[in-house]
């Protein structure tokens, strides 16, 4: 009898970040320079702080041990001493628990919310990956709908209280947000959290882009909702405030002790966090203040370049983003896959392209975001201003040979 993987293996959704990196590869093996958009890891420098500590921390070690399954308590301490209280987000120690990552962090936070059959309301567009934890542990994501015209503003409460059925578990967001950029305003934020103490539901609430923020009104946290205390799981991680993507370390926060006992079982599970990128986040807290202002106003740079460029291309329509490193992009064409895939097999510009990722499954609703793109601004500008060139002469050499009339 023939093997075979499980009918849920199968099923699995595939990343829509990654699955055409096979096609990336085969164009740099053909020698083309790709020019991503389509992934989260910016070129900014990490601190010296992070490296730094790892060297010191690794000199004369004979082996590399096991730490406690909850993280080292060094990085514990300085995350609530070091950056949580600096940022007015008040825990204890036992009130934070380190993660492989965000990734695992709301994964974890997803299970411990909901099970199979129970639903978890999200704000659309949505960090993708939240359907692949949705779906392997039998949760369903209802969405609430919102607007790329309106720059995808939330909108009234009213939208939220129709997605409420007894399977309700969760409202979980990202803010600011992946893919859209969108920031949640204090107001929005105070309005999610009523929701969610009137219904009895958890708020996880995935801040991973908190230092992104290109508005004067500062980051308003999810912790910091009155009386919302025993409702909120935060998700972190140092992946992107410190540019330590692949050091693989995030947190997961709540003052609800329940929470935090079941985190810890899940933690027991996979033994404990990477030990070197224990180290490396451990130096990363004595990043001074002014690494940040300058990332920001790098990144404020890239985004107006971005969202100019894209504006100024027929049929393109990309709203301001008001954090992380991400715009929405509408596209003018009916397929956005297919033409990301087309641009890595058969578009060259001096031998470059340029890599995008679809959208269609950053949504829930049916039908939603085919014509969208993800496009991640983490290139410096001169590069970024080469890589959208190309997507612009891309898009009107697609829509050529398409059969496209005028603009959409």
């Amino acid at each position: 009898m023939p093997l075979h993987i499980s009918a849920k293996t199968q099923a699995m959704p595939a990343s829509a970040i990654r699955k055409l990196v096979p096609l990336s590869d085969a164009a740099k093996a053909q020698g083309v320079k790709v020019y991503h958009l389509n992934v989260g890891a910016p070129d900014i420098k990490s601190p010296d702080c992070a490296f730094e500590a790892v060297v010191s921390k690794c000199r004369g070690m004979h082996h590399l041990s096991y730490t406690n399954s909850a993280g080292l308590i060094e990085l514990r301490e300085g995350l609530v001493n070091k950056y949580y209280k600096k940022i007015g987000i008040d825990i204890e120690v036992s009130e934070l628990l380190v993660d492989v990552a965000g990734s695992e962090a709301f994964a974890v936070a997803m299970q411990i919310a909901a099970g199979p059959g129970d639903e978890i309301i999200v704000v659309e567009p949505f960090y993708t990956n939240y359907q692949t934890f949705a779906y392997l542990n039998n949760i369903t994501l209802k969405a609430v709908p919102t607007d790329i015209r309106e720059g995808f503003k939330v909108p009234d409460i009213s939208e939220f209280e129709k997605l409420v059925t007894p399977h309700t578990r969760a409202v979980l967001i990202s803010n600011p947000c992946n893919p859209s950029g969108k920031l949640f305003t204090k107001e929005e934020m105070l309005a999610i959290g009523d929701f969610c103490r009137r219904h009895d539901l958890f708020l996880i609430s995935d801040e991973v882009y908190r230092e992104f923020c290109y508005t004067e009104e500062p980051h308003f946290s999810a912790m910091n909702i009155p009386g919302c205390g025993q409702n909120v799981i935060l998700v972190d991680s140092v992946s992107k405030r410190y540019n330590l993507c692949g050091a693989r370390i995030g947190c997961i926060v709540s003052h609800n002790k329940e929470v935090m006992a079941a985190a810890l079982k899940f933690a027991q599970s996979r033994l404990c966090p990477p030990v070197l990128g224990q180290y490396a986040a451990i130096g990363a807290l004595d990043t001074p203040q002014s690494y940040f202002d300058e990332v920001r106003e790098e990144y404020i740079r890239r985004r107006d370049c971005a969202v100019r460029m894209l504006n100024d291309i027929p049929g393109v329509f990309a709203p301001k983003p008001f954090g992380a490193f991400y715009t929405v992009a509408e596209l003018p064409v009916e397929n956005a896959e297919d033409f990301a895939r087309w641009m890595l097999t058969d578009f060259r510009i001096d031998g470059a392209t340029t890599m995008v990722t679809p959208a269609a499954s950053f949504y829930k609703t049916p039908g939603v975001g085919r014509n969208h793109a993800r496009i991640a601004y983490v290139l410096e500008v001169p590069e970024l201003e080469k890589a959208l060139h190309i997507l612009g002469e891309g898009l009107e050499t697609y829509r050529k040979l398409h059969g496209y009339e005028g603009v959409a």
